[in-house]
């Protein structure tokens, strides 16, 4: 098992930066991805960014240039650093954790963080 546990996140002006955390705990030694996704109210989650054990990232196209995920092994931390917030970047905020499980792969969530940016 896998425990993820957000902080970071508050309200923010449009244009403003805030940097989310997730703080890993358990078997995190199989996992070989890490991500943050979003959900807004009435929509669906959708993935904001990844990065893999090997370093590759991906961001969805509404966050390319502002949104920078990273990894700290030795804290057993992932962070989203999100710079030029805009008011359609609301949202709460999950870390999220994928490792391998018998025949295929096993999602684990944070409990989610609230992100407003709103003047």
């Amino acid at each position: 098992q896998v425990q993820l546990v957000e902080s970071g996140g508050g309200l923010v002006q449009p244009g403003g930066s805030l940097r989310l955390s997730c703080t890993a705990s358990g078997s995190i030694f199989d996992i070989y991805a890490w991500g943050w996704y979003r959900q807004a109210p009435g929509k669906q989650r959708e993935l904001v960014a990844a990065i893999t054990t090997g370093g590759s990232t991906t961001y969805a196209d509404s966050v390319k240039g502002r949104f920078t995920i990273s990894v700290d092994n030795a804290k057993n931390m992932v962070y989203l650093q999100m710079d030029s917030l805009k008011s359609e970047d609301t949202a709460v905020y999950y870390c999220n954790a994928v490792g391998p499980t018998y025949g295929g792969r096993i999602h684990y969530w944070g409990q989610g963080t609230q992100v407003t940016v709103s003047s």
